[in-house]
């Protein structure tokens, strides 16, 4: 089950770059409208990385994978922090480039601890 949520993930976390490279800053960014297109395009992935969290350390636990549950909590707040990033375009390009570097990462630990079982 984990698998599949992470290549999910993986596949959104795309996405959300490609949205991020191209897309422009909003112009209000308190605007209602956009306010609630935005959280109807995230409140499905937001779920997700929850289901994913739980998931993942539940396996952590169990010690079927052996990543830290620390970084995987932290990797479910940088995945929050891309998806409202990718949308409000409110963060230097580097900076997103290092949260989504960071999340691949322990993305790959998870795919790679997985696929040993």
């Amino acid at each position: 089950m984990l698998m599949e949520i992470t290549i999910q993930l993986e596949a959104a976390k795309d996405i959300l770059k490609q949205h991020f490279l191209t897309s422009e800053q909003p112009e209000e960014k308190k605007d209602p409208v956009f306010f609630d297109f935005v959280k109807k395009k995230t409140e499905p992935l937001f779920d997700q990385i929850e289901c994913w969290e739980e998931e993942a350390l539940r396996l952590a636990k169990n010690r079927e994978i052996s990543v830290h549950p620390q970084l995987i909590q932290s990797t479910r707040e940088n995945f929050e922090l891309i998806l409202m990033h990718s949308f409000y375009i409110d963060v230097k390009l580097q900076r997103y480039m290092e949260l989504h570097q960071a999340i691949d990462y322990v993305f790959l630990l998870i795919k790679n601890d997985i696929a040993k079982q």
